[in-house]
């Protein structure tokens, strides 16, 4: 019997007996995809059907630990700790493993269906969509199960099996460095033929703009640094204003449905590609029995959106960034805004049993504009790089808030931010320890102090704010190799390093029993509190108390 990539599938998705079945049948259930109507219907299930988003978001430092008093699932700790997560729920590993692989497995199906019709032009849109569905979901993948992507180690680091053809046997990983050759070979071979033609919800499908949306954050992450600009101007332009979006409108809705209803709109420019998802990442932000692992309002307050010393201003009262009103949650302990929240779809109406589901916006203009500022401070072209944070201010903020009102950024402004703000420590006893600015230790690339630090810590500090919820976080962490510490209730804190081989999350069991070989984890590293740090913690949480 074959091994294949897919195996996991067959338990958990399929429901079929053994590999050969898995092979011998198409990835849903339509009838032979034998016309160019067909190919086109086909490509709606090559896009996957679980997000990583709340796994990778516990994995980040938006959350922490609000104690042992407060309920939590089995995988939030697990992933919280970095450690193999074996539960195996709509947001864990093995699902996230297999619905990515059943995308890629559609995505060869409709690729080989277009061979098969002699790769007529008239497909060629459906050709490029379905090389970009197998590129994105194995970029995702790439983000959960393995390492940053570092030029010097990538031909160390363990790639995926990259499946390429339907039915054909793929257990070997590669390295890093074939998998991302392998990826920008399928996004290269695509965009020329992108097209919006066939395309009846263009902003659920791979239209133009959320394909050169993906090629620039993939080049980003990549270390193509032009080709990251270069792409991210073909999907936003140079005078991104008419696609960012416009937060002004989510001032006068009422409650998180409205708010979210209009945040993930197929209508909004901003949303360049939608993707669906089972998952109760919608729920986790606000139910109680999510809450031990959660955005705490001291990260909130103190890291995020009222984060002291940024130019828009500080808190709720004197900040004119429009984030700093969106925010809802249980008490201080689950801090959200309503960006990515449960739909229900409803199975039976009598029972009132259905299946809840996100929208997520998978690529935005104004996470692109951000990839674009990155790459443009990584070349040190500062004044464009200045002109993209500009237009994310203006977007972004209002006018005047109590006594902030919206600056207009400039490398003196920048710089006279940062160099006043304190880094975070990197274990962290205290709230008052916590600052929007973190060490950087870049995997594979160089970030000079000074000017370039600066704008880097701008970006990423926007990026945190734009991404915040969706686990992106967690790619930053890993790309720029910093250094932060999880607080455990009842033990000492945890530390994720830079070049944590831990970011490369292990793989399913499933697929480790059929012999792709897993991740290495080295061994978990905690923080002994000294009794210096101990004098310093009490010292500062009498601090606190006196504050409060």
């Amino acid at each position: 019997m074959k091994k294949y990539i897919g195996l996991s599938i067959i338990a958990l998705s399929l429901g079929l007996t053994s590999c050969n079945d898995y092979l011998d049948k198409l990835p849903d259930d339509r009838a032979e995809v034998d016309t160019e109507t067909k190919v086109s219907q086909f490509l709606v299930s090559a896009y996957p059907k679980r997000s990583a988003a709340l796994i990778m978001e516990h994995a980040s430092d938006n959350i922490q630990d609000n104690g042992k008093q407060y309920s939590a699932q089995d995988y939030q700790g697990s992933m919280y700790r970095w450690e193999p997560v074996t539960t195996t729920s709509w947001e864990s590993p093995q699902w996230i493993w297999n619905s990515h692989y059943t995308a890629i497995a559609t995505a060869n199906q409709a690729l080989q269906a277009i061979a098969d019709l002699g790769n007529p032009s008239s497909l060629n849109g459906q050709k490029a969509e379905a090389l970009l569905c197998r590129a994105f979901a194995m970029f995702r993948l790439s983000n959960v199960f393995c390492m940053a992507y570092d030029p010097t180690k990538a031909d160390q680091y363990l790639g995926l099996p990259y499946p390429t053809e339907p039915g054909v046997s793929i257990d070997e990983r590669g390295t890093l460095e074939e998998l991302y050759q392998k990826i920008n070979d399928d996004i290269e071979a695509a965009l020329p033929m992108v097209s919006d033609a066939h395309l009846k919800s263009p902003k659920y499908h791979f239209n133009a703009k959320a394909a050169y949306a993906f090629a620039a954050r993939f080049n980003l992450y990549y270390h193509k640094y032009d080709k990251a600009i270069q792409y991210a101007t073909n999907a936003i332009g140079s005078n991104p204003s008419a696609v960012l979006r416009n937060f002004e409108q989510y001032m006068t809705l009422q409650g998180t449905s409205d708010i979210n209803n209009a945040y993930v709109a197929a209508s909004e420019p901003a949303n360049f590609l939608l993707v669906t998802a089972n998952s109760i990442a919608g729920r986790a932000m606000s139910s109680s029995s999510w809450r031990r692992y959660a955005c705490h309002y001291d990260i909130w307050q103190r890291e995020l959106v009222w984060a002291s010393g940024m130019p828009w201003g500080s808190g709720s009262s004197n900040n004119v960034l429009y984030q700093a009103k969106l925010l809802y949650g249980g008490a201080n302990q689950s801090i959200y805004t309503p960006v990515m929240m449960e739909f229900f779809a409803v199975t039976d109406k009598v029972a009132n049993t259905g299946t809840p589901y996100i929208v997520d916006v998978a690529f935005s203009a104004d996470e692109t504009l951000l990839v674009r500022a990155e790459a443009y401070t990584l070349t040190k072209q500062y004044d464009n790089a200045l002109k993209d944070m500009n237009y994310w201010v203006g977007n972004h903020c209002r006018e005047t808030y109590g006594t902030a009102k919206k600056p207009i950024l400039t490398e003196e402004l920048i710089n006279k931010t940062f160099d006043n703000i304190k880094y975070t420590p990197d274990t962290i006893f205290t709230a008052t320890q916590r600052t929007p600015k973190k060490m950087l230790h870049p995997q594979g690339f160089t970030v000079e102090s000074g000017t370039q630090e600066n704008f880097i810590q701008m970006v990423l500090h926007m990026r945190r704010i734009e991404t915040w919820q969706r686990g992106l976080r967690f790619q930053d962490l890993k790309r720029y190799g910093i250094v932060f510490s999880h607080n455990i209730d009842g033990s000492d804190p945890i530390i994720f390093k830079a070049g944590d081989p831990r970011g490369a999350l292990q793989l399913p069991q499933d697929a480790i029993k059929a012999g792709i070989a897993p991740n290495e984890y080295g061994e978990q590293t905690t923080t002994a509190v000294s009794d210096k740090d101990k004098d310093e913690m009490s010292v500062l949480r009498e601090s606190e108390d006196m504050q409060k």
